[in-house]
């Protein structure tokens, strides 16, 4: 396998599987690399369906660009605040409108005891290799949620997002893809790959 399509056009996420990759020799491309536009509903109750949902389309969707079967993978992320039974998960993304999603989770947690603000950050990879045939790899990044949102290098939750005693937002790119959940998914991926397709 040479080619692997994952199912994103973040530059963000494709740099970072492609540097993962490379000692693989396997290219990573994007569905724009592709010309697929592919936008399937995400309907799952876990980030593991989620994410084999978005691959099953995208394979679907490459066999009919290329004509021949292309191996493809898609992750689905999230946040699990512990003090909030969970929430808000698979519904990360739709919790609050884009740029407000701290505010709203400081507000939820106020008065919330430093002990019972635990939280992760999951990641699920579904992949599908030539045949079709499915594998799963996940990735977990366990911190807290702080009292207030600090520094200016991440998105989404990464402002309140503590680990140990910085936010993901005050590390550098190159601190936090070394510990983040996708990180933490993408070399295992790496590893489920490099066991099937490496010398």
């Amino acid at each position: 396998m040479n080619k692997l399509v994952m199912a994103t056009n973040n530059a963000n996420k494709l740099r970072e599987a492609r540097e993962i990759m490379a000692p693989l020799g396997i290219e990573v491309l994007s569905l724009k690399d592709m010309a697929i536009d592919c936008d399937p509903d995400e309907n799952g109750s876990t980030f593991a369906e989620n994410a084999r949902i978005k691959a099953e389309a995208v394979y679907k969707a490459a066999a009919g660009k290329t004509g021949a079967n292309t191996a493809v993978f898609a992750d689905d992320s999230g946040l699990c605040v512990d003090a909030l039974g969970g929430r808000p998960g698979v519904h990360s993304a739709r919790y609050a409108p884009k740029g407000e999603e701290c505010a709203k989770l400081l507000g939820e947690l106020e008065g919330t005891p430093d002990e019972e603000r635990t939280a992760r950050f999951v990641c699920s990879i579904a992949f599908l290799d030539e045949t079709g045939a499915h594998s799963e790899v996940s990735g977990v990044c366990e911190g807290k949620i702080g009292y207030e949102q600090r520094g200016t290098n991440g998105f989404g939750y990464d402002p309140v997002f503590m680990y140990g005693d910085r936010t993901l937002a005050e590390m550098s790119s190159e601190e936090k893809n070394s510990i983040s959940h996708r990180g933490a998914a993408l070399r295992a991926l790496y590893e489920l790959l490099k066991e099937r397709y490496g010398d």
